[in-house]
């Protein structure tokens, strides 16, 4: 799939389910996925997604490693059992967000990993994190 290809598969207001989808190595700057979304087991790896915006979105299970982030939107969005391993989440909005595992019935997945995450600036006010692995201390 290509980035154009992308954009029109997440760009319908009526939302819907996106199962098992590779994203990764796209650049998809400033992309809008609607709060009527849901991504399960879709893949964003090394994905550029500056200034996007998943406001609402509903990721689940879904690989974000190393995706760029900065400055993205996920305000009141749900991230279930995703990798989130070394994403850059600089000045990114996480208001509202909530992170959390996703029982799988296997210990090696299903719980949120934000292992080596860069969240310098990132706004994580109201944020619920439930079973995240690598969370840093100082937040």
């Amino acid at each position: 799939m290509d980035a154009a290809e992308a954009r029109a598969r997440v760009s319908s207001m009526y939302g819907g389910t996106l199962l098992r989808l590779s994203f990764d190595g796209l650049e998809l700057v400033s992309l809008t996925i609607r709060d009527n979304w849901r991504l399960d087991r879709c893949s964003f790896v090394g994905t550029d997604l500056r200034q996007a915006t998943l406001d609402g979105a509903h990721l689940k299970m879904c690989d974000l490693r190393r995706a760029d982030l900065r400055g993205a939107s996920l305000r009141g969005s749900s991230l279930s059992g995703c990798d989130l391993r070394g994403v850059d989440l600089r000045n990114a909005d996480l208001t509202g967000a909530r992170l959390g595992s996703v029982n799988t019935g296997r210990a090696d997945v299903g719980r949120t990993d934000v292992t080596g995450a860069d969240l310098t600036g990132a706004v994580l006010i109201d944020i619920v994190a439930d079973q995240v692995e690598g969370w840093p201390h100082q937040v």
